[in-house]
């Protein structure tokens, strides 16, 4: 028996049908891409936190990654542990890299809840090295770094991006010759009182030879950025203080 396709019942089952396959394929593909850029997600962290301790592809003043294929059995080679404090807490916990600090710093409003602070402890040859990732405000949107440390809180790695400074002016705080000179900075004066670093226009060392002046270069025309950089350091960086503390007594 032919279908009457001039009835309007047809032409709403039709309709019907159309949104329930349509509605199907598009729940499918949204699932699908979720899983993927969650990977993803946990890919660029990976590498991220590896590219703090020296484990990257860099040549001559380029800045490399590790592939996505070595990420992960380089992650668990180098990443030795891995920890997050909440209050008087020290938790190790293996998924402590899936802790978002955007997600921890807006619950942190909350003057009753311990933000979650992760820490990635690596050991490369005989150094180890403790990475922090910290999170702050840009001139435009969001700005971030993973900073990798010794016992003492001098700085012995740092990758830095951002999500929509002005390209060639702020956008450039995840350039090699503004990352590197945070090697070898040190968080904590002689006294030991946290300082951090200050990204700083009359700093009167281009070359960043001098290491205890907590300071490095800024970058020329990116003043906002700079201060971004600074304000993120410190007011991140110094929630680390109790744990450096306690490793030092034990």
């Amino acid at each position: 028996m032919a279908i009457n396709t001039d009835k309007n019942s047809y032409t709403i089952l039709f309709a019907i049908g159309m949104v329930i396959i349509v509605g199907t394929l598009l729940a499918a593909i949204d699932s699908s891409l979720k899983e993927k850029i969650k990977t993803n997600k946990i890919l660029e962290k990976q590498q991220n936190i590896l590219y703090a301790i020296g484990i990257n592809n860099n040549e001559g003043s380029s800045v490399s990654f590790v592939s996505t294929d070595q990420a992960p059995s380089l992650f668990e080679e180098y990443i030795v542990s891995q920890i997050y404090i909440q209050g008087n807490k020290i938790v190790e916990d293996d998924e402590a890299y899936l802790i978002e600090v955007k997600k921890e710093k807006a619950l942190a409003k909350d003057p009753t809840y311990d933000r979650r602070l992760p820490l990635f402890i690596a050991q490369r040859d005989s150094v180890k090295y403790y990475v922090a990732p910290i999170r702050g405000k840009g001139l435009w949107d969001a700005i971030w770094a993973y900073i990798a440390m010794d016992e003492n809180m001098m700085i012995l790695g740092a990758y830095f991006d951002h999500k929509a400074e002005t390209p060639g002016l702020g956008a450039n705080i995840n350039q090699r010759f503004f990352m590197d000179d945070f090697i070898g900075e040190k968080l904590l004066d002689q006294n030991e009182n946290f300082k951090g670093i200050k990204v700083s226009k009359t700093n009167l060392d281009p070359r960043n030879e001098i290491k205890d002046d907590h300071e490095v270069d800024a970058i020329a025309g990116s003043t906002i950025t700079g201060d971004g950089v600074s304000s993120m350091i410190k007011s991140d960086l110094r929630l680390y203080i109790p744990y450096f503390k306690k490793l030092k007594q034990n």
